[in-house]
């Protein structure tokens, strides 16, 4: 199959015969575009990145005929064909043809019914390029309740293409959108567009002097080729040629865009008046505008946020629970069985304990990455999270963010990982980089038995105020600690990240409507699919090497400790079990982790830990609550307690120096729980970091600074708290 390209022979366009076409999927940013490719595709979707940014590549497959399957990719939306955001340069580049790994040939162009003369700006330009287009005229509900009427036929006569109204929502229109496409699709070969404004009149010597080098490209593609040649992939003689046409005509690319602009809303007004029936402005529905009053109302607008944005953290962390303690007990039926069933050896070891145990913690995030980009998608789909980002602009700009900053940092609270990925819907390289570096900041769940165990065995449970538990208002404290140092860090980070990038925060607030739940499904499983399939190999293979640390030492001290237990074992029988636990304690106390504890030891001691914290800081790096099965491990006490009360916290409430002070008192307490506010320690945030930047740099960056501000905070509340 041969690809559509403009700088080709119309002859060598695709043959008709062809089993599989490319179809381009672009349109203006709430216009339906995802509604139309999810009904498209299903769940036939791929996602990735475009080659050499962060910005969503989602391709599917379709079958629109008996003959003909297409492959759908799903464009970045714009508005126009002055591409000023990254997202935008990606769309630009492909339907001018300058992306060599994805050539459309035929282009799907999504426009808003509700809101025509803005999209047909796009359309008209596209149609100008001389490529194949469909039109789907979505939001045809909306358009019938603002009391527009539209003219199809007479439409696609003053467009010169095809236009379909569907209304994907509902799946209705999706059968003649696919006859439509596949009759393009055999007509390819044939197809002769028609220029929609007269482009040469805005430099006639320029644009022949381009086509006399580009033969086969339109007047209007030309005019592009003058405008951004520059950014084209072309060799050093024809960049040559292109400049000194620019300068031998003394073309004016501010003023040939402002022409075409003004000449092309000329065409529209008189298509608009020719086509479209609009009711009188002043009786149109005022429902949007009147909720937009109270939801962006400076006082009411910012606390109905605070409740949205609570009730979604509690959703994600409340729901998620459920599922998450399911997949964690079946993971524990897994090992137990095979526990018992296999032979004590190092590979059942090593697949029990590393396998095993590192597939669960990869599963273990699904419900909350699902359920939290389920949510998202919802919020979306009914146009309050465009409000959210609104009200926050302010506030995150001061910090060197956007108000589209906000949700993946309210998402860090749940987990960071999905958070992270969230963050590409920030347009700004910058604004994105600066949220990526920050979000490891807000407390994540995964924090929470952590934060439970040390304020239940340092902070008194009494109350304050009469009403106030103060341990829950310690609890608190963590979570706004970790945000107040997320914006500080922001805005010192922000004269160190430079970017020649300008940033535009330009939003559309969209028409509120139902939520999808079909699409929201198809994301979620699409998130989720990315997550186990991408940053799941990277966790798992760490984990693997976790678990051989934790398991081998210097073979000499590892034998000596062995032999020392059998001793002890065959001499008193009848604490086989719980000298079996001090021998897990020893041996993990001379293994490779452990001898890296105890060499880490000095380093922390000025923040009042002991080498099995240190043991725990290196092993909870896998997950941040794995911290508490460390300790249970080093302190001897496992899931069948006794009545005696040897509980773990109680353990750690009596464990003591060599000077007989305790271990785990106010200073070291609070210390340990700053240290866990501020510093990374999880390997799944730097393995989604490094997927998303496409660089060991920056995670290595996340990880210094934040162990550096997390040993710094946590000296100072030792010291003070001593």
């Amino acid at each position: 199959m041969q690809p559509f390209r403009q700088d080709i022979h119309p002859e060598t366009f695709i043959s008709i015969l062809s089993k599989r076409i490319n179809i381009a999927l672009v349109g203006n940013p709430n216009s339906g575009k995802s509604s139309l490719f999810n009904a498209l595709t299903g769940l036939k979707q791929q996602v990735g990145n475009f080659p050499g940014v962060t910005v969503d590549k989602k391709t599917g497959l379709c079958r629109i005929g008996t003959e003909i399957e297409a492959t759908l990719i799903d464009l970045p939306g714009t508005y126009s064909l002055y591409p000023k955001r990254h997202d935008e340069w990606v769309t630009y580049r492909i339907l001018l043809n300058q992306d060599p790994a994805i050539r459309p040939d035929l282009v799907l162009l999504i426009a808003d019914a509700s809101n025509l003369k803005r999209n047909l700006l796009f359309c008209t330009q596209i149609i100008d390029l001389g490529v194949p287009v469909v039109v789907a005229l979505t939001m045809m509900d909306l358009a019938k309740q603002k009391g527009i009427q539209i003219d199809i036929p007479g439409l696609e006569r003053e467009l010169g293409v095809p236009v379909v109204p569907l209304n994907p929502r509902k799946n209705k229109g999706i059968d003649p959108l696919k006859k439509v496409l596949e009759q393009s699709a055999e007509q390819l070969t044939a197809f002769s567009g028609r220029e929609f404004i007269s482009n040469r009149s805005f430099a006639p010597d320029a644009v022949a002097g381009v086509r006399e080098l580009f033969p086969h490209i339109s007047d209007y593609a030309a005019i592009h080729y003058l405008i951004n040649h520059e950014h084209f992939m072309l060799g050093e003689d024809l960049q040559d040629k292109i400049e000194k046409i620019e300068e031998g005509n003394r073309f004016n690319p501010t003023k040939t865009q402002a022409e075409e602009i003004m000449q092309r809303y000329g065409r529209i007004k008189h298509i608009m008046q020719q086509t479209v029936v609009e009711r009188d402005p002043l009786q149109k529905a005022l429902f949007s505008e009147r909720l937009d009053d109270l939801l962006l109302h400076r006082r009411w607008g910012y606390l109905i946020l605070l409740t949205v944005l609570f009730l979604l953290f509690q959703s994600v962390f409340w729901v998620a629970k459920y599922p998450m303690d399911g997949i964690e007990w079946s993971f524990g039926q897994i090992s137990g069985w095979l526990s018992n069933h296999l032979p004590v050896a190092w590979w059942s070891d090593l697949l029990i304990n590393g396998v095993v145990a590192g597939l669960s913690g990869i599963l273990v995030f699904i419900p909350q990455i699902m359920i939290l980009f389920g949510l998202i998608t919802l919020l979306e789909d009914t146009g309050y999270m465009a409000r959210i980002s609104f009200l926050t602009d302010k506030l995150m700009r001061k910090v060197g963010l956007n108000g589209k900053s906000v949700m993946p940092m309210i998402s860090g609270f749940a987990c960071a990982v999905p958070a992270i990925m969230s963050a590409r819907n920030i347009e700004n390289k910058k604004e994105r980089l600066l949220t990526i570096m920050i979000t490891p900041l807000m407390s994540c769940s995964a924090r929470l038995p952590v934060y439970t165990i040390l304020i239940a065995l340092v902070i008194p449970s009494k109350l304050v105020l009469g009403f106030l538990s103060l341990q829950g208002l310690v609890m608190m404290a963590l979570y706004l600690m970790g945000t107040v140092m997320a914006l500080v860090v922001s805005w010192v980070m922000k004269w160190f990240i430079k970017s020649t990038e300008r940033s535009f925060f330009i939003l559309e607030l969209p028409m509120y409507r139902g939520p999808r739940w079909k699409n929201a499904l198809t994301t979620m499983i699409a998130k989720a699919r990315i997550f186990v399939f991408d940053a799941g190999k990277i966790i798992m293979l760490i984990s693997l090497l976790l678990w051989g640390l934790s398991n081998y030492g210097p073979p000499k001290k590892m034998r000596e400790v062995t032999a020392k237990y059998e001793i002890l074992i065959k001499a008193d029988p009848g604490q086989e079990a719980e000298l079996n636990k001090h021998r897990k304690t020893e041996l993990l106390q001379n293994s490779f982790a452990g001898i890296l504890g105890r060499s880490i030891e000095p380093v922390i001691r000025p923040l009042g830990y002991d080498w099995k914290i240190g043991i725990a800081l290196i092993t909870s790096f896998a997950a941040r609550e794995v911290f508490v099965g460390t300790m249970a491990t080093l302190y001897s006490v496992g899931e069948d307690a006794d009545a005696s009360g040897n509980t773990l916290r109680q353990k750690m409430a009596a464990a003591v120096r060599p000077d007989g002070s305790k271990v785990y008192d106010l200073a070291t307490g609070l210390s340990l729980l700053i240290f866990y506010v501020l510093s990374m320690q999880c390997m799944s945030t730097l393995a989604v970091v490094k997927r998303e930047t496409k660089s060991w740099k920056w995670p290595a960056i996340q990880l210094v600074y934040m162990t550096g501000l997390a040993y710094l905070m946590s000296w100072i509340a030792f010291m003070a708290f001593s």
